[in-house]
């Protein structure tokens, strides 16, 4: 009997010792990198053409683990005022009131609820999309993360891209008109799509280096 419980006891030893079976090795905190990343959005114009616009600045923070993606959380914050439609009196009322009203709301935000269905590089990450002052739960369409890789400094970098489709007049923004022919002056739907580029924070990065 004592024999086994030794036995028992050295097993439980080295398996703390190693802590590669309860540590969480893979588990990461990862910055959105803001020079390295950003957002898009098209919307139908008089039912005949597409405008494209930019956002030039995104910051936030993702938690994601490589073994359990499921358990991934994404916070991310997107500087309104910086839409960017090529046209500057354009992008001049899209940040005023009629539109964005950046004044009073200068960030579109993300906050993630739940990952459905993640699969081969593709999951749909659940979430509340906060615009205008709106707050709604959108869907977006996530391919990634990206094997991780060194930049040329030695910080641990993944890539994503991410996608979905709202409906501008449910948060709020509900500026355009009819035309003679009966069609929208402006789309009420908008396609948003995203890029990210994330790097390890150096606390994931110490943590993983010492579990192996």
């Amino acid at each position: 009997m004592n024999c086994i419980s030794t036995k028992v006891s050295i097993l439980a030893a080295l398996v703390l010792a190693s802590g590669s079976t309860l540590s969480p090795a893979s588990a990461a905190t990862w910055k959105i990198d803001p020079a390295h990343s950003h957002a898009q959005f098209s919307i139908r114009h008089m039912m005949i053409s597409n405008v494209r616009g930019d956002f030039s600045r995104i910051s936030g923070v993702v938690d994601y683990d490589s073994k359990n993606i499921s358990k991934a959380k994404v916070s991310a914050d997107i500087d309104v005022s910086t839409v960017d439609t090529g046209e500057p009196d354009r992008d001049k009322h899209l940040r005023g009131t009629d539109f964005f009203d950046v004044g009073k709301y200068p960030a579109m935000m993300f906050k993630s609820k739940k990952v459905i269905g993640a699969k081969d590089g593709k999951f749909k990450l659940v979430g509340d999309l906060t615009l205008h002052g709106v707050t709604k739960e959108v869907t977006l369409d996530v391919d990634g993360p990206t094997p991780e890789i060194k930049d040329p400094k030695g910080n641990v970098k993944i890539g994503a891209s991410a996608s979905t489709k709202i409906n501008r007049k449910n948060f709020g923004i509900t500026t355009g008109g009819i035309m003679d022919n009966g069609g929208a002056l402006i789309g009420e739907d908008v396609t948003i799509s995203i890029d990210l580029e994330m790097t390890k924070e150096a606390a994931s990065v110490s943590t993983n280096s010492s579990t192996k």
